[in-house]
């Protein structure tokens, strides 16, 4: 109605239900639902039998491709497909294994129905970027079922949900969704909320409907909707990638340069480098629960950085143009930070109406009143919708433009960033000319850039924008222009431990919409005393006076094999207190560093606590962040009292 077409791919689904088992029947209470990752199946009581349901390999599934290609026939609402019980079967014998009774117990409903599924597997929940006042609640997946009304039941006691076929229907019912009415009370309450009050209630990012764009093509979905399908059931891990329908159509100017020297991951249909090997290393994909392949060449791309120069695709960044004669005056009521002079940076949150961090994006002001934003990858559509939705509610004169696909990025860092940039540009790049958080547009080596001295590695860097055709030739002049410097590749991997080590927060681990920035240890972004009035402005001041009930804390702990990832417990004299929202090994240190939220009074350094990983607890303790220092930290210490005093 509106042309606008969501990623959902129609998936047949069979389960089975059985009669009435003499041993379920004389349960004194209900079964709880079963799921047996390794069968692949979920099995629950079903009145006085047992209904179990199987996802067969992605090999053996059944897509309902007409239907991708020419839409759901007309009039289809109540049929069902035939069923074919040989495609399940090596999942009937496990459930059977699993469950005894049903070995001799008899089978009186196959039920094969089409469930819609996203290509990640989870539902769209929420507004969607481009398109006012639209709500999207879809990709629960669907199954026929009916609410069927008994007069016998008292009043008090809930209506009944049974599978049936299409000719057992009665008048008296209802058609509803299967999967999703699970999820219908809540997701219910979650919409309202957000529409009356203007900001969702909590945290559910993962669900955004914006996590999809133009790259989400028809061929794309059905891939990835196949290989989540079949992968319902697996075990998952840290840093787990899937692979099905890769690369997209979205990809950076450099992907055919490096895809041959790294471990490329998935960020909103981009193709980035996680970690690079050398000759006679193990290439392969190794997922663990514990340190893998990866783990010694993260470690060189760490030394990397630190004692040369490292050189990092970041084109993934979402990237938007915003001016007009009312963008100062936009830019200043949706972020907390004052806005920066001309030729300057700085970092800056928008905030919800209640004082929450809805988005971290970097504000370059590039000339008068025109401004380059830059957030992450897979908050590009997520805070392009705020930004929009505000400047319409509030009628400003403006020009939003979604460059990310215009633009590559490169990332330079290390302490011979700058050495090896000098021999490239006419550009005086001194640290008193070119200073932290400046940007300027110049040519490196005869290519336009914007240049922004900026590095979330808290190393000396510049982050280089440029035309995405002109990725590889200015990859190519750089890294021949560090030969003498040792430059070489890093990936994320390596840029997530390094700015663990500065304590540098990222949007979705340490601040989302289920925290404020003062907990988050974000004071100095955020400027109460501004004379605009921000949103969140009053809500801030409000949570302030009343004080903080936990604050965000650094972690180091002595492990084994394992390292925080995040969202593990934080014990504390046998209670569950917090928990951690990431983390990484430190190169520097040799122990595991995290993130986690604390009760307040267990925030001060030395605090002593535990962190759960694999089902042990391991101590921990609280310190002083950061626990390296940041490179314009060190150049204003070496300046007051030399290089010995640091």
């Amino acid at each position: 109605m509106i042309g606008l077409e969501h990623p959902l791919i129609p998936v047949q689904h069979q389960y089975v239900v059985t009669s009435t088992i003499p041993e379920v029947k004389a349960l004194k209470r209900e079964l709880p639902v079963l799921r047996d990752l390794e069968g692949s199946y979920y099995l629950r009581q079903e009145r006085d039998g047992l209904l179990f349901g199987p996802y067969e390999s992605q090999e053996k599934m059944k897509v309902q491709d007409s239907w991708v290609a020419n839409g759901v026939p007309p009039g289809f609402g109540k049929e069902l497909f035939e069923s074919d019980l040989d495609r399940i079967m090596e999942h009937v014998e496990a459930a059977m294994e699993m469950v005894p009774v049903l070995k001799k117990a008899d089978i009186i409903n196959i039920v094969n129905g089409p469930i819609t599924y996203s290509p990640d597997i989870l539902p769209m929940v929420g507004p969607h970027q481009g398109v006012r006042n639209y709500w999207v609640a879809i990709g629960f997946g669907h199954l026929h079922m009916e609410i069927e009304n008994r007069p016998t039941l008292p009043t008090n006691r809930p209506i009944s949900c049974k599978i049936q076929r299409p000719m057992l229907l009665s008048p008296s019912s209802t058609q509803v969704s299967g999967y999703g009415i699970i999820h219908a009370g809540g997701v219910g309450k979650y919409l309202s909320d957000w529409i009356l009050h203007g900001e969702p209630p909590f945290d559910l990012i993962e669900l955004d409907p914006s996590r999809y764009g133009k790259w989400t093509t028809t061929q794309y979905t059905e891939a990835k909707a196949r290989e989540s399908y079949g992968f319902n059931n697996i075990v998952g891990y840290p840093k787990e990638e899937r692979f099905a329908g890769r690369p997209t159509q979205r990809v950076s100017g450099l992907y055919k340069t490096l895809e041959s020297k790294c471990s490329m991951g998935f960020h909103a249909g981009w193709e980035q480098p996680h970690w690079f090997y050398k000759p006679g290393q193990d290439t392969g994909y190794r997922p663990s629960f514990h340190r893998t392949n990866w783990f010694e060449p993260v470690g060189s791309e760490y030394k990397q950085v630190m004692q040369r120069v490292g050189v990092i695709d970041l084109s993934p960044f979402g990237k938007f143009n915003i001016k007009g004669q009312d963008s100062i005056r936009l830019l200043d009521h949706l972020f907390a930070n004052v806005i920066p002079k001309v030729g300057f940076t700085n970092i800056s949150h928008m905030l919800t109406p209640k004082g929450r961090v809805y988005a971290e994006l970097t504000v370059s002001h590039q000339s008068p009143g025109e401004f380059l934003l830059i957030t992450g990858s897979g908050s590009e559509l997520h805070d392009l919708r705020w930004i929009e939705e505000e400047a319409v509610k509030g009628g400003y004169d403006v020009e939003i433009k979604n460059i990310t696909d215009e633009l590559g990025v490169l990332g330079v860092a290390g302490p011979h960033a700058r050495k090896v940039l000098q021999k490239l540009t006419s550009e005086d790049l001194r640290d008193d000319v070119f200073k932290f958080l400046q940007t300027k547009s110049l040519k490196i080596s005869n290519i336009p850039v914007t240049a922004i001295r900026i590095s979330y590695t808290g190393e000396l860097g510049w982050e280089l924008y440029h035309r995405r055709e002109d990725s590889t030739t200015l990859y190519d002049v750089i890294m021949n222009a560090g030969q003498e410097e040792g430059i070489d590749n890093f990936g994320t991997y390596a840029m997530n431990a390094l700015r663990l080590e500065k304590a540098f927060r990222a949007w979705g681990s340490e601040m989302n919409c289920d925290t404020n920035p003062l907990e988050a240890g974000l004071e100095y972004f955020v400027k109460l005393n501004k004379p605009a009035d921000f949103i969140g402005k009053q809500a801030l001041k409000q949570i302030k006076a009343e004080g903080l009930k936990r604050r965000l804390v650094c972690l180091t702990l002595a492990t084994d094999d394992v390292d925080p990832e995040g969202n593990e417990s934080i014990w504390y004299e046998g209670k569950v207190v917090g928990n951690t929202t990431s983390g990484s090994y430190s190169y520097s240190i040799q122990k595991s560093l995290a993130f986690a939220y604390v009760p307040v009074e267990l925030s001060k350094v030395g605090q002593q606590v535990e962190v759960e990983l694999l089902g042990r607890n391991y101590p921990a303790s609280v310190i002083q962040e950061p626990l390296v220092l940041t490179e314009p930290t060190r150049n204003r210490l070496q300046k007051k009292g030399g290089r010995d005093k640091i």
